[in-house]
């Protein structure tokens, strides 16, 4: 059986809350501070998960990493949806999809942003391509606060195919581009609706921009040509939830 070592005290607890993972084993470090660990630990022992305390440079081994605050545990790998199960189970509170489409971002901070914007914004849904990004791992986890286990990711391996099957299902695709033709402000995003947030440096890619329904911009000045993937993706879809607010 496949396993994975998450680590952090939100990433821990909200996979414990979100009840996804098969949890075989619970890892707090010995000089830890009692308050903050307590509501994991009591959760665990009424979930029957072993709980083990360990020597702080233990746990550091155990994780790789020294941000580990103390808390890490023995999960079972992070559930991925398929496309269709996306499209077909509407979460959202509003009775049009929502969708986060995001293509060529590797860096596991970055999307762990996004995820954790996408939660707060009560988002239906994010797919990610398999090949050529970060994938939903412990340090993804760790980025998002723990987001990542509350939201609803699907794995896809081609993205045009997913934008021409989300366009199948009435689906309208808005990608997020400095060379859009309108601003997320005059942009509608109040329908069935999926952004496509791109890549650190480059963008979304031309094929998958192409294959876009509109593309829409952040108005901006100053000196910077651009902004952080994760803080554009932010604006567009806290625009985009301020618009769908009944």
């Amino acid at each position: 059986m496949k396993t994975e070592i998450i680590y952090g005290i939100h990433p821990v607890f909200e996979a414990m809350q979100a009840k996804r993972r098969t949890f075989h084993e619970l890892f707090i470090a010995k000089d830890k501070a009692k308050q903050r660990i307590e509501p994991i630990v009591k959760f665990a022992q009424s979930a029957g998960i072993q709980v083990s305390y360990l020597a702080r440079q233990k746990l550091q081994s155990l994780t790789g990493i020294d941000t580990h605050q103390g808390v890490a545990a023995k999960v079972s790998p992070y559930p991925t949806l398929d496309l269709s199960d996306l499209i077909s189970a509407n979460t959202s509170a509003t009775p049009y999809n929502f969708f986060l489409m995001i293509d060529n971002i590797v860096d596991p901070h970055n999307l762990g942003a996004l995820l954790r914007t996408a939660l707060c914004a009560t988002l239906s849904g994010v797919i990610i391509p398999k090949d050529r990004s970060a994938e939903p791992s412990p340090t993804v986890s760790k980025s998002s606060a723990g987001a990542l286990e509350h939201i609803r990711l699907a794995t896809v391996v081609n993205m045009v195919n997913s934008i021409k099957e989300l366009q199948k299902n009435n689906i309208w695709i808005i990608g997020l581009d400095k060379d859009g033709e309108r601003s997320i402000y005059e942009n509608d995003f109040t329908g069935n609706i999926a952004l496509v947030v791109g890549g650190e440096e480059s963008g979304i890619r031309p094929l998958v921009k192409k294959n876009c329904d509109f593309l829409s911009f952040i108005p901006q000045n100053g000196p910077v040509s651009s902004l952080n993937a994760s803080v554009a993706g932010a604006i567009a879809m806290y625009e985009a939830y301020r618009q769908r607010q009944p």
